[in-house]
């Protein structure tokens, strides 16, 4: 059986993305790696992947690589995709059978010329596959590469910025929904589908040639809102509980997110009290998002207001992160967090939230995680909040 094979099946599909945006992306790229002394890149990571090849792969064991080099765009992906790489990708593909084991490095030996310097995602690649990448192109020098393509897709695009403005717009409609299916003894797993059916319909209806795929909720209740990524349960609402929303389109393996604290039916003194400072940081924090602000200033910044209300300590992460090609595991693009240790300062057209957390445990009045989250698109001077759902208890106190 053959190693290697090329299924070209149907036509290519209608891309999110324009041909000028993926080229564009790519010459940035390759002016990079001109810079560099960089001759060939292979990723590896869903998110680089899916950014430079519109390709998001599900590796079921798998790996996955797509290779660029100055004159040449190639994903390699597994024979059990059938021809939807090639369909749904950017530039040439080739697939890697099972029949033997270890072809997708004799893809790469193809593919690669082994000399040189080759960019590779140290943050990504396993050092099972690092070994055996170096046996296969034994005579280059493999350099990592994760940071510099990090900071390209840190600043965002003009059709970037449309595809998460409308990922936020359905992820509205999600919250929405969400409250629509909220009531006495509801599962969260109940009130989580209703939401994610309003989402994938939208997305469907704004994206018709677009893959289905990954859009979620997270809808807890209770002691269930203690972290900010707990699974949906089959808990029952009950009246005074403290509730968590959390919606999550995934457009063309672009993530936006909606969350918000909710009450249902009524809400203690102690939890108002609660809820209300950190409503009053999540409002200082929209002001602070402007260009030239450092992350970590608006970090520290925050922390002043947790701290004067003695709530510091009950905070569980950072304030804030980036959109783009990324999701739960997709990854991130980790140097534009809002923490204490990140330095990025902030410039035009990059895209962050805003989401303060602080959560309660349950031997204490006010128990409960609280958590409001915004996206923001940070314009020439200052930023502009893409969600619009409500946020606070004269809005999200469900009767």
């Amino acid at each position: 059986m053959n190693q290697l094979i090329s299924i070209q099946n149907g036509r290519k599909q209608s891309p999110i993305f324009s041909a000028a945006e993926m080229e564009n992306r790519l010459a940035k790229l390759r002016t990079q790696m001109a810079a560099e002394n960089i001759d060939a890149v292979i990723f590896t990571s869903i998110h680089n992947i899916n950014y430079y090849n519109h390709f998001v792969y599900c590796s079921f064991g798998r790996p996955y690589g797509l290779v660029v080099t100055q004159h040449k765009l190639k994903s390699i992906t597994a024979n059990i995709d059938g021809g939807q790489p090639w369909r749904r990708g950017f530039g040439e593909n080739v697939i890697f059978t099972d029949w033997e084991k270890d072809n997708y490095f004799k893809a790469m030996q193809q593919e690669v010329t082994n000399s040189g310097r080759v960019g590779i995602e140290y943050d990504h690649i396993n050092l099972e596959n690092l070994k055996k990448l170096q046996d296969a192109l034994s005579e280059a020098e493999l350099v990592d590469i994760s940071k510099m393509t990090m900071r390209q897709r840190m600043v965002k695009s003009a059709e970037e910025i449309e595809l998460i403005r409308n990922g936020a717009q359905v992820a509205d409609i999600g919250g929405a929904a969400c409250v629509e299916a909220i009531g006495e003894r509801v599962p969260e797993y109940e009130v989580a589908l209703h939401s994610t059916q309003a989402m994938v319909r939208e997305i469907s209806r704004r994206y018709p040639e677009s893959d289905i795929m990954d859009t979620w909720t997270w809808f807890q209740s209770g002691i269930n809102t203690d972290g900010a990524h707990n699974p949906v349960s089959t808990r029952k609402i009950q009246k005074g509980d403290i509730l968590s929303l959390n919606c999550f389109p995934m457009i063309g393996g672009y993530y936006t997110a909606l969350e918000r604290t909710l009450f249902f039916d009524h809400a203690s003194d102690r939890h108002l009290e609660i809820w209300d400072v950190n409503v009053e940081v999540h409002r200082r924090g929209l002001e602070l998002i402007r260009p030239g602000a450092r992350c970590c200033d608006i970090a520290e910044e925050l922390n002043e207001i947790f701290s004067k209300h003695d709530l510091l300590q009950y905070r569980t992460f950072g304030y804030g992160h980036s959109f783009g090609s990324l999701s739960h595991y997709y990854g991130r693009e980790a140097g534009l967090e809002l923490r204490e240790d990140i330095e990025t300062v902030l410039e035009p057209n990059m895209v962050v939230s805003i989401e303060p957390m602080v959560m309660l445990p349950e031997t204490l009045p006010g128990a409960g995680g609280y958590r409001e989250h915004d996206i923001l698109v940070v314009t020439e001077d200052g930023a502009e909040n893409i969600t619009a759902f409500p946020f606070g208890p004269e809005h999200n106190i469900i009767r």
